[in-house]
């Protein structure tokens, strides 16, 4: 999509941004990155996550796309022409969804 506006608002340490960041980066979608502060929550990142109120947040086109993994798999579907994120074979698609799980289980302790 030739005119899309894509933001990632983002804390670059975090390693759930880290999965839209590298999502973006195998799909080759341009976007631009703006990191928010975790302590002091700017108007735009309240505006966008109302709910939660933490990034991070793709906004894509002035909408937003909250929750890491959710947006994994928007930009999986929205970029379907691009590189696949995922394996085509079902089994191997089936182990990348497991240790993706795994990771996160592991991570969220």
């Amino acid at each position: 999509m030739v005119n899309d506006e894509v933001v990632l608002l983002d804390f670059c340490p975090s390693m759930f941004g880290m999965r839209l960041r590298i999502a973006l980066a195998e799909k080759e979608v341009k976007y631009e990155f703006k990191e928010g502060d975790l302590w002091k929550k700017s108007h735009l990142l309240l505006e966008m996550n109302p709910i939660h109120k933490k990034v991070p947040v793709l906004i894509h086109n002035g909408k937003p796309i909250c929750e890491s993994i959710i947006g994994v798999e928007y930009i999986e579907e929205v970029w379907k022409d691009k590189i696949p994120l995922l394996p085509s074979d079902p089994y191997e698609r089936a182990q990348a969804r497991f240790w993706a799980d795994y990771i996160n289980k592991k991570v969220n302790l």
